[in-house]
C-alpha cells in the first residue's frame, strides 16, 4: 500500500471529519473507507471479482467472517462504495432483534424495508435512491425517444413512451410476483408523467414493503394488486429488483447484510432454522443461476458460522456447503469458495495504517503531530504486549487507543508520548468469539520486539 501523502492527497473536510469521528468512536464509517484502507487486499480483489460476474448476468453470494472489530463491516463499506463507483446499485442493513430474514410480525419485511430505505446509487451514495432510480429511467426512455425523432409535443409520445416501459417490465411480468411488481411500476411513472404526487406516494410505499394489507393497498393505488411485499415474500421482490435495475442501465445490485450474529442469537429452534433455510434458498438461487444480477454479502461472527448448536453448521445443508474442505490447510489462501475469513491484520500493515491515521489527523486539524514513527512503533508494541493480542489484536480496539493518544497530545500541549503511554497498564486482551476456530488463517507472528528496520512499507 503507498504511502498516504498528506500534502498532495487532499480529503474533503466533511467526509475526513465524519471518518476520524468514527474511527475515534469505534464506528464504521459511512464514507471515506478507501482513505484508510489498509491490508485485505486480496479479499477486496475477490470481491470485486464477483461485481464483475454480476455485471456479466450471474448471481454471487458470499460470507465474510471475523471477530467483533476484525474489519468486516469496514470491508462491506469499502466494497459497497468501489460497487456505486462501478454504476452497481446497493443496499445495506444490519440485523437486529427486529429486523430477521424470516419471522413472523413484520420481523422478516423490516430488513427489506431498511434495504429499500438505504438504497443508493452514485448519484445518491448516501440512500433513498428508489425515486430517482425510476426518475432516471423515465427520463433515459424519453431522451432515447427523442433522438428517434419523436418530439415531446407529439401526440404519440406519451404512448411510445408507455410502450418502451411496458416492453421491459413485461419481462418482470414471468418472475414470481412479477405481474404486480410491473402493475406498481407501471402506475408509477403514469402517476409520475401526470405530476400525481399522491399516487406516486402510494407506489413508493408499495415498493418499500410499507403497506399492512392488500385492501389498503388497493385503495391507495387504485390498481388491483393482489399481493403486498411482507415477511413471505420480500426476497422475491429484491430478485425482481435486481432483474429491474439491470433493464434501467445499471450494472447489478449489490445487497451487504450486517451483523449476522444476531440470527446466532436467535434462542427458538424453529426461528433459528427458519433464518437459516432462508439462508439456504438466497444461497442455491444465487448460484444456480436464478438471481441474475443479485450479489449478497453477509457478514457474521466464527460463532454465527461455526458453532454446530446455534450457528450455521447446526443447520445440515448450509454446513456441507460452507465448511471447508478437508484439502484446505492452514496457510494456504482460498478466496473463490463462498466463506472469505478475515486474517489478522500483519505488522506491517497496522504500523501502516497508524501512519496513515496520524496524517489524516494532522490534515483535519492542521496540527503537526508530535509524534515519531520511533513512538508509533512503540505504541504498536505496547497494543500487543498485552497478553493474547498478538493472535487477537483488532483494529477497532487499537485505532480507538491511538485516537486517544492524539487528542491528548493536540489538547495539551506540555504533555509527551511517553508521559501518556507510561500511565497505561497492560491488560490481557479481549476474549476470543471464536475467531480461533479451525480454517481461520494463522495470526501474524507478535511485534513485542518490533523495530522501524523490521517493518517493510
Amino acid at each position: 500500500m503507498p504511502e498516504f501523502d498528506s500534502q498532495t492527497v487532499r480529503v474533503p473536510r466533511r467526509i475526513l471529519t465524519s471518518l476520524l469521528a468514527s474511527v475515534s468512536a469505534g464506528v464504521v464509517p459511512r464514507a471515506g473507507a478507501p482513505y484508510i484502507a489498509i491490508g485485505r487486499t486480496d479479499e477486496i480483489a475477490a470481491l470485486l471479482g464477483d461485481l464483475e460476474a454480476v455485471n456479466d448476468g450471474s448471481g454471487s453470494m458470499r460470507f465474510l467472517i471475523g471477530r467483533y472489530g476484525s474489519g468486516k463491516s469496514f470491508l462491506m463499506q469499502l466494497i459497497r462504495g468501489y460497487a456505486l463507483e462501478r454504476d452497481f446499485i446497493t443496499a445495506d442493513a444490519d440485523l437486529s432483534p427486529e429486523r430477521r430474514l424470516y419471522g413472523t410480525g413484520g420481523s422478516g419485511v423490516a430488513t427489506y424495508r431498511e434495504l429499500m430505505k438505504n438504497l443508493a446509487s452514485k448519484a445518491a451514495p448516501d440512500g433513498g435512491a428508489l425515486p430517482r432510480l425510476i426518475a432516471r429511467w423515465i427520463g433515459d426512455l424519453q431522451a432515447a425517444l427523442l433522438t428517434e425523432g419523436i418530439s415531446a409535443e407529439d401526440a404519440g409520445f406519451r404512448t411510445a413512451l408507455g410502450a418502451k416501459i411496458t416492453s421491459v417490465l413485461r419481462e418482470m411480468e414471468f418472475l414470481v410476483g412479477g405481474f404486480d411488481f410491473a402493475s406498481v411500476v407501471t402506475a408509477y411513472y403514469r402517476a409520475y408523467l401526470d405530476g400525481d404526487d399522491t399516487r406516486m406516494s402510494a407506489c413508493l410505499r408499495w415498493m418499500r414493503g410499507e403497506f399492512a394489507t392488500k385492501t389498503e393497498a388497493r385503495g391507495a393505488l387504485g390498481i388491483p394488486v393482489s399481493t403486498i411485499i411482507d415477511d413471505d415474500n420480500w426476497y422475491d421482490y429484491l430478485k425482481l429488483w435486481a432483474a429491474l435495475v439491470r433493464q434501467m442501465g445499471y450494472r447489478g445490485l449489490v445487497v451487504f447484510i450486517d451483523e449476522c450474529v444476531n440470527l446466532y442469537k436467535i434462542t427458538h429452534r424453529v426461528s433459528r432454522e427458519n433464518n437459516y433455510e432462508k439462508i439456504l434458498s438466497m444461497f442455491n438461487d444465487t448460484l444456480q443461476g436464478r438471481a441474475p444480477g443479485l450479489a449478497l454479502i453477509f457478514g457474521g461472527t466464527p460463532q454465527f458460522l461455526e458453532d454446530s448448536r446455534r450457528g450455521l453448521f447446526s443447520y445440515e445443508a448450509l454446513r456441507s456447503r460452507l465448511c471447508d474442505s478437508r484439502f484446505a490447510l492452514e496457510g494456504f489462501k482460498n478466496l473463490i469458495g463462498p466463506v472469505i475469513r478475515l486474517r489478522r491484520l500483519s505488522n506491517d500493515e497496522l504500523f501502516a495504517l497508524i501512519r496513515r491515521i496520524t496524517a489524516l489527523y494532522a490534515q483535519n486539524y492542521n496540527w503537526a503531530p508530535r509524534i515519531t514513527e520511533e513512538e508509533m512503533v512503540q505504541f504498536l508494541n505496547l497494543c500487543l504486549d498485552r497478553a493474547g493480542a498478538d493472535a487477537m489484536i483488532t483494529p477497532r480496539e487499537m485505532l480507538r487507543d491511538y485516537m486517544t493518544v492524539l487528542n491528548i497530545l493536540m489538547q495539551n500541549p506540555a504533555a509527551n508520548f511517553a508521559d501518556i503511554v507510561g500511565t497505561i497498564p497492560l491488560a490481557a486482551a479481549p476474549a476470543s468469539d471464536g475467531a480461533e476456530s479451525a480454517g481461520e488463517a494463522p495470526a501474524a507472528p507478535t511485534a513485542a520486539n518490533v523495530t522501524l528496520d523490521d517493518l517493510e512499507f
